[in-house]
């Protein structure tokens, strides 16, 4: 198949897949999540954890349509780390669109903080009430979501960038993560994400096919050990904290590929 055919199928491909993630997250919200309301109607901590981990089943499917479709290839390297995480906050670059898709399709248990436009989305907003994650409407709110979720057992995904990063610039954090992690008195477990070609990034509409496949490399690196991050002032050590993870960042990035090969 030549570059320009092999284009054409990606978007097709690409379209496909969209529509798919839109009509389910419809369908199972409306077919699948309410079985949990009745099967766990007094139990609302079962019932959410059922629905995340309907999500995560969905979640990993779709990874695997994406790839038979031949829209996105994902390898990961030291996966066995997050597969029985209870409590733990995970924490990741933000290079695409469908960094959140991946990583709940590996965690299970999988919390996460949305953005309060989601629940009036049409396509989300279902998947959303019933899972019950966590709305980033009211800062002060939310942080006591997240610390009563790390306490369930659930394990929160954190983008520290807040939004996708544009390729060929610099991490840049937001001091939310630290906050979370230190005000909750939890570790962050680190995962470095590589997206080439750049594709679905900020400001990349989905029809903007990429000349090749995209190609998700994830790694699994150490764990943050937050518990020396400890001043009279929670607000300095928030900000040590972001600027820590945020240089660490910088630099496992530079070295990517000798960090993905290593493991």
């Amino acid at each position: 198949m030549n570059i320009y055919l092999s284009k054409i199928w990606r978007l097709f491909g690409t379209a496909f897949c969209f529509t798919v993630f839109g009509l389910g997250g419809v369908v199972i919200a409306a077919l699948w999540l309410p079985f949990y309301r009745v099967r766990y109607k007094n139990n609302e901590d079962k019932r959410k954890q059922a629905c995340r981990y309907a999500v995560h089943l969905t979640f990993k499917w779709f990874v695997w349509l994406m790839y038979v479709v031949g829209v996105t290839k994902v390898d990961t390297r030291g996966l066995e780390e997050l597969k029985n995480v209870r409590g733990k906050i995970i924490i990741a670059n933000h290079p695409s669109l469908i960094d959140v898709v991946v990583l709940i399709s590996i965690v299970k248990n999988a919390d996460c903080i949305v953005k309060q436009t989601l629940l009036q989305n049409i396509f989300t907003r279902g998947i959303i009430k019933n899972t019950g994650y966590i709305s980033n409407a009211d800062p002060e709110e939310l942080i006591t979501d997240c610390k009563t979720s790390l306490e369930k057992g659930c394990n929160l995904i954190i983008f520290p960038e807040g939004t996708r990063t544009l390729p060929n610039t610099e991490f840049n954090f937001k001091r939310g993560a630290a906050n979370i992690a230190l005000r909750s008195k939890k570790n962050f477990q680190r995962v470095l994400i590589e997206v080439t070609p750049p594709a679905l990034t900020k400001g990349w509409p989905w029809y903007k096919v990429p000349k090749s496949k995209i190609h998700m490399k994830l790694v699994v690196l150490n764990e943050v050990e937050t518990s020396s991050y400890s001043s009279d002032s929670i607000t300095k050590s928030v900000r040590q904290l972001t600027r820590d993870l945020q240089q660490t960042y910088r630099e496992d990035f530079a070295k990517f590929d000798k960090i993905y090969e290593k493991q």
